[in-house]
């Protein structure tokens, strides 16, 4: 089971909850905190696919922050965080923690205990690098980097930096990420695949074929033959959006 809504109080965040057995976790350019049977954890971005069972338990519940607005929340780098699954203490002090984690309990659901913690970390630690909407804008335009960092007034090795902090890894990494997800999204939704790789921007079909291959560790058609709950953004009981 597997069930996900737009939050209303943090933007561009989404809360899910999952239960039974988990699948593989796609790249999708997010970061996720996750409530796992008492436990707080944090989802960095992936670069490849993550295993089922990642991490141990049979009920999950999770806010899916954007991507690149996770950071100033936890007050820690994406790239420090990137293809892991780590406990919140250590990150944060463990007594805050343990102290964080009995308000979560509290809520009769453990999405709106994480969306109201997420809410007050967002309203204590500002708003994210204000390059993250637009980096994120021109990539899922299909903007090559040169002209991304021309746009945003950086060098091509700022924009690197800053990108590494915000999202976990550089521009380029994050455009293929962000191109995988509407591929598949597209596949899914029925559309053929050569129609796929034109309307996704990639350069041919059997470019798109490798990339699938090369981030999600599978084929398009094995993707959308089991693609009942297993997109990289439905977490499901693993580690880290539990095993989406």
């Amino acid at each position: 089971m597997y069930e996900e809504t737009r939050s209303a109080v943090v933007p561009g965040a989404v809360l899910w909850r999952a239960e039974g057995p988990g699948q593989v976790v796609l790249p999708d350019g997010c970061m996720d905190l996750m409530w796992v049977e008492g436990r707080l954890l944090v989802a960095g971005a992936d670069t490849g696919p993550h295993p089922a069972g990642e991490v141990a338990g049979g009920a999950f519940a999770g806010i899916r922050f954007a991507p690149g607005t996770a950071p100033a929340l936890l007050g820690v780098p994406a790239h420090r965080l990137r293809d892991r699954r780590v406990a919140l203490d250590d990150l944060w002090p463990a007594g805050e923690v343990r102290r964080l984690a009995g308000r979560v309990a509290s809520y009769g659901n453990p999405c709106a205990g994480l969306e109201a913690l997420a809410a007050r970390r967002a309203a204590e630690a500002g708003p994210p690098d204000p390059l993250v909407a637009e980096v994120v804008a021109l990539l899922r335009a299909g903007r090559p980097v040169a002209r991304i960092a021309a746009a945003v007034g950086l060098g091509e090795r700022q924009l690197r930096r800053r990108s590494l902090d915000a999202f976990g890894y550089g521009p380029r990494t994050l455009g293929r990420v962000l191109r995988l997800r509407s591929a598949l999204e597209l596949a899914r939704a029925g559309m053929p695949y050569a129609e796929v790789a034109c309307v996704a921007g990639y350069a041919d079909q059997a470019h798109l074929a490798r990339e699938v291959r090369a981030l999600a560790g599978t084929t398009l058609g094995a993707y959308v033959a089991g693609a009942d709950g297993a997109n990289s953004e439905t977490p499901q009981p693993s580690g880290s959006r539990t095993t989406a």
